[in-house]
């Protein structure tokens, strides 16, 4: 699976962004996927991740209420919409193709490039 992940860009804070990641090959609906961000100098978090159905979601506390993660398994795709953004949401969001639920990095097998996501206050 190869993962593109785009959308991202520099934008005030509370304003909103959607994340899109198109995935190839006809797999795409039986992983579950995750996004995750990685500010400088921290570690990589997943901030959202969902199950192959949707029926699944998972959400950092950071992000809840703010983030929401959708898929659209006929087009291959994954979103994160993100709104009321703010500057500690600046970093490099990356999705992610797993075999297992959940938000730990080491489980996820397929990563997309990452883009910028860049809040200024």
């Amino acid at each position: 699976v190869q993962l593109q992940a785009s959308g991202g860009g520099l934008v005030q804070a509370g304003a909103s962004l959607r994340l899109s990641c198109a995935a190839s090959g006809r797999t795409f609906r039986s992983y579950h996927m995750g996004w995750f961000r990685q500010a400088p100098g921290k570690e990589r978090e997943c901030v959202a991740a969902i199950s192959p159905s949707g029926g699944t979601i998972y959400y950092a506390d950071s992000v809840k209420g703010r983030f929401s993660i959708s898929r659209d398994n006929a087009k291959n795709t994954v979103y994160l919409e993100m709104n009321s953004l703010k500057p500690d949401d600046t970093a490099v969001y990356y999705c992610a193709a797993s075999n297992y639920f959940g938000r730990q990095a080491a489980t996820y097998i397929y990563w997309g490039q990452g883009t910028l996501v860049t809040v200024s206050s």
